[in-house]
């Protein structure tokens, strides 16, 4: 009985270790490396197993698809450090002068083209954080409405294609599918591809982009208090200032997702215009030095470095779970739930939710997907549905008190004049939002799946 119960505490020792601080991807190595040698010596695991981790490693450099990580990484941390993303917020918020709730609009739609080109909800709350908030306060925005405006924004990131987060779920996601029909007898496996992630998640983040503009537009219509109309400059700027500055980018990232729609290239070769074309962008904007590619360069490598370390530390865990049994364990507790799929969906779902609070979502999208998917894509859900319900669920994981990152990423730039009960009211809207459009997706599956079916 408690050779069966390995996997769990494998489970819950990660858990445990990762709140008490300690790096994600030797922690995820370390316990596995631990829990296979208790294994040997009792028996308990096969040490021919750990043979085919080489091989695992080799699978993570041969993987054409996850060379698209450091390339949307450059992409976006390119705009993000030539201050492409100030000034376009800049130049929009002039253009919405005289409009009540215009600089939160503006807020809403440059955050959602920084968090679809970064897809890292820090990055994207620091960097609006900074750049936006300061500026919301001093016009006169109630403190709860920019800071869950910002919060919110910043979390676009795991939802709005192209999307580091959907990559690398789709990448999972695709050797779950496969490995759930594989279980099944099915020896011509259909796949499933990062771009239909990216197609699947263009409703849900246009829909949910949609409810953050309207929800602070009719605030700001019913209690302009909260969102004053922000003065008109003595010398406004021309219209074409604002063009000149918006175009750019959104040709950018139509480029970008055009690609994909249309079948030219490759999320890959996709990934690759873009960081191309950021860099060409801050180029033409004169924002590109030599100190500036440096820095973007040195980002990227480490940002791309503690996603693949964690992607090796995780393969090895789940080799090790799965050496003891973990996925039939999983397997058969789904198998003896009542109410079949609609249980099991809603268990997962509770659980990635909650470990949104202390795991970030690289962590569990190589932690728990790999040992969730295969069971849920067996039971006949839909890969893509099951993706973009749990990009979802964790972002709205990541925005809920008291313990959801986006909030502590704001906290730590916020001014000390905003109090920390001031964050957690603003977000609660959003939240409630976020929810709408989760529980949307849940009875109507199509909103994620028609779109890539038809293309």
């Amino acid at each position: 009985m408690l050779a069966e119960l390995i996997p769990l505490l494998m489970f819950a020792l990660v858990c445990g270790v990762l709140m008490l601080g300690y790096p994600v991807a030797f922690t995820l190595a370390g316990v596995a490396l631990l829990f296979a040698a208790l294994g040997i010596v009792t028996g308990h695991f096969e040490p021919n197993l750990l043979r085919t981790f080489p091989s695992r490693i080799y699978g993570i450099m041969a993987n054409y698809t996850l060379v698209a990580v450091p390339l949307f990484v450059f992409m976006g941390t390119m705009l993000e450090k030539s201050r492409l993303a100030e000034e376009l917020l800049e130049n929009m918020s002039q253009a919405c002068r005289g409009l009540p709730g215009g600089l939160g609009l503006s807020v809403v739609v440059v955050g959602a083209l920084l968090a679809a080109s970064t897809g890292i909800v820090g990055a994207t709350v620091v960097t609006m954080g900074l750049i936006s908030l300061p500026t919301m306060l001093r016009h006169g925005y109630s403190p709860s409405l920019a800071t869950g405006t910002i919060c919110a924004t910043g979390t676009l990131g795991q939802i709005v294609p192209p999307s580091i987060a959907l990559v690398l779920l789709g990448d999972v996601l695709s050797s779950a599918y496969q490995r759930a029909q594989l279980s099944q007898g099915v020896y011509s496996p259909e796949t499933v591809s990062v771009g239909d992630l990216f197609v699947g998640a263009l409703v849900p983040g246009v829909l949910l982009v949609g409810l953050y503009l309207g929800y602070i537009a009719l605030l700001a219509f019913w209690r302009p208090a909260l969102a004053p109309a922000t003065p008109a400059e003595d010398e406004p700027r021309s219209p074409l200032r604002l063009w000149l500055s918006l175009i750019p980018v959104l040709l950018l990232i139509i480029l970008v997702l055009g690609s994909i729609l249309a079948g030219v290239a490759t999320p890959t070769e996709a990934a690759g215009v873009g960081a191309l074309g950021a860099s060409l962008l801050a180029l033409a904007k004169g924002q590109l030095s030599v100190q500036r590619l440096k820095d973007v360069a040195r980002s990227t490598t480490l940002i791309s470095a503690m996603i693949f370390t964690i992607l090796i530390g995780a393969s090895l865990f789940s080799l090790v779970f799965r050496g003891f049994g973990g996925e039939e364990l999983v397997a058969g507790f789904f198998s003896q739930l009542p109410g079949g799929v609609f249980t099991a969906m809603l268990i997962v779902m509770l659980v990635i939710f909650l470990l949104g609070f202390i795991l970030d979502f690289i962590e569990i999208t190589f932690v728990v997907v790999p040992i969730v998917g295969p069971v849920l894509l067996a039971m006949g859900v839909d890969p893509v549905w099951l993706g973009i319900m749990i990009a979802l669920n964790l972002q709205t994981s990541f925005l809920t008190p008291p313990f959801g990152f986006a909030l502590f990423y704001l906290r730590g730039v916020a001014p000390r004049s905003v109090p920390t009960g001031a964050i957690y009211r603003g977000v609660v809207p959003f939240i409630v939002l976020q929810l709408l459009v989760l529980c949307s997706l849940a009875l109507w599956p199509e909103l994620a799946t028609w779109l890539p079916q038809q293309l």
